[in-house]
């Protein structure tokens, strides 16, 4: 346990790593990072959503990480989903590819969801803690390509952190700026702040069905449906 720390800390102050948004530096050790600060936190709160995916689906995760979710998800669905796995770290895509997805199908993809193309149309989009990566203009930009990729009726289950200024606790605030402070030095990323996506998904044809909170309301999940355009 000490020499991981130790290689851990050594690796995460590597001043070459300078590609945005990307977790190679601590992709070993992520998950176990992870549950040290939140305990089993990150992972309910995604596998809560799981029962929401409808059998035989085409599902688009995005920043899955390690891919711990896709055993999860084969324990719902052992076979008949068509998963796209994008992930920009390519040590994330070497520890998800050795994941059991049962008799699923899974595809993966290691790019920015930026530059990722594809002519095909999903029932479900998935992302967890992607968009506190992003500053506002790639929040935006990536948050209309996820859009575009849904089908209607289609559902995005989404998973991130919520900070509200007048009803958060301060050890609220005070643990995301550490951890973005933390990413940032790290793994590059962009963020100096949560956007609050609700307004992304009212304003472009989203209803939020299902809700879910953990950590005092701090980690919010929740079920958006893509209504039908009339």
């Amino acid at each position: 346990m000490e020499y991981q720390a130790l290689y851990c800390c050594e690796h995460f102050l590597n001043p070459k790593h300078t590609v945005k948004n990307n977790y190679d530096p601590i992709a070993s050790n992520y998950d176990w990072l992870s549950r040290v600060i939140f305990r089993r936190n990150l992972v309910l709160s995604q596998t809560c959503l799981l029962q929401h995916i409808p059998a035989n689906s085409s599902i688009l995760i995005v920043g899955g990480g390690t891919g711990w979710i896709l055993e999860e998800i084969s324990k719902v669905h052992p076979s008949g989903l068509h998963i796209t796995y994008v992930e920009i770290s390519e040590k994330m895509i070497q520890l998800a590819r050795k994941r059991d997805a049962a008799q699923n199908e899974v595809r993966f993809v290691n790019q920015p969801i930026e530059e990722f193309s594809t002519n095909s149309f999903f029932n479900i989009v998935f992302t967890a803690f992607l968009f506190d990566n992003f500053g506002d203009q790639r929040a935006e930009l990536v948050f209309k390509k996820l859009d575009g990729m849904l089908t209607e009726n289609g559902k995005w289950l989404f998973v991130d952190f919520n900070i509200n200024e007048k009803k958060s606790k301060w050890w609220q605030r005070g643990l995301l700026t550490s951890m973005l402070f933390f990413f940032r030095v790290v793994c590059n990323i962009e963020a100096r702040k949560v956007i609050p996506m609700k307004s992304f998904f009212e304003g472009n044809h989203f209803q939020e069905m299902y809700a879910y909170e953990r950590m005092y309301s701090f980690i919010k999940s929740s079920v958006y449906v893509r209504l039908s355009q009339i």
